[in-house]
């Protein structure tokens, strides 16, 4: 039976285009929200999902962290994707001929000097793979959509100019959800871990807790606070680090960490991605 892993937006999408580099052997399911991808993993209606959790131009994708640390779910593994914008258009029509161009306002704004430069008007829509489907469904030969490459394949459109946005190192970082947690968490090589934690109501609990992976030498690539149900008291905090819980120098770290905390959730152990850095 052929495994299985769902994704937020259509296919076509770059967390479609996630779903392929990472398993190419799984199908993959479209979902219409990130909720509805991680509930069918909860289902065991599929066996992974794809969450896109950060992009290296704008940041973190808003409600993940929200919704991680109560998914029920695991992260085993991480994609690293490297967002490739292409201009998309019917059969048989030439770049000449294009007057606008359809896409999410983020892939827009991505490419505004090309777009300048061959005076195409950019017009947003909901997202970059329902762009490409609806440029493919219009048929208007002057009109075209900004996606993947994968959504032209997708939809039958022809790739007017590829590699066409403007930043050249445009990265999305996705996580890999799973209901059990990854089975490579023996191997403790190249590993990141991931959690959540909420610091106590004393002073400098925020530096304090975080003295302990610094003084184990412990490397933390990401940490990030917000609001939790809308409450200004109560900040959470998500971190990445290198290294398993196993290993003695992050076991201490946690070990310090507990003194500062009310709360600390591993939100998972994986491999790294071979295209961190």
């Amino acid at each position: 039976m052929t495994k299985k892993i769902s994704f937020q937006g259509e296919l076509g999408a770059y967390s479609h285009q996630a779903c392929i580099q990472a398993k190419p052997n799984y199908e993959a399911i479209p979902c219409n929200t990130f909720e509805s991808a991680m509930e069918r993993v909860r289902l065991e209606e599929v066996d992974l999902a794809m969450l896109p959790i950060e992009n290296s131009t704008y940041g973190r994708v808003s409600d993940i962290h929200r919704l991680l640390p109560e998914s029920q779910l695991h992260i085993v593994g991480e994609v690293f994707v490297r967002v490739r914008i292409s201009l998309l258009g019917v059969k048989g029509t030439e770049i000449s001929k294009i007057k606008s161009a359809v896409s999410h306002s983020v892939l827009l704004g991505q490419c505004r000097n090309f777009l300048t430069s061959q005076k195409i008007e950019p017009v947003a829509g909901a997202d970059t793979a329902g762009s490409a489907r609806y440029i493919s469904e219009l048929g208007d030969p002057s009109k075209a959509a900004l996606a993947s490459e994968l959504a032209g394949e997708t939809y039958g459109l022809s790739v007017l100019a590829k590699d066409i946005e403007d930043n050249d190192n445009n990265t999305t970082r996705f996580l890999i959800m799973s209901k059990m947690p990854s089975d490579e968490e023996q191997v403790k090589q190249g590993m990141m871990t991931s959690f959540v934690f909420r610091v106590k109501n004393i002073p400098a609990a925020l530096f304090k807790a975080m003295g302990g992976f610094a003084t184990n030498g412990v490397n933390m690539t990401k940490l990030e606070s917000y609001m939790v149900d809308g409450d200004f008291t109560a900040t959470q905090f998500y971190a990445d680090i290198e290294g398993h819980p196993d290993d003695k120098n992050v076991s201490l770290a946690f070990e310090e960490l507990s003194f500062f905390t009310s709360e600390i959730k591993i939100l998972g152990s994986y491999k790294a991605d071979s295209n961190r850095s």
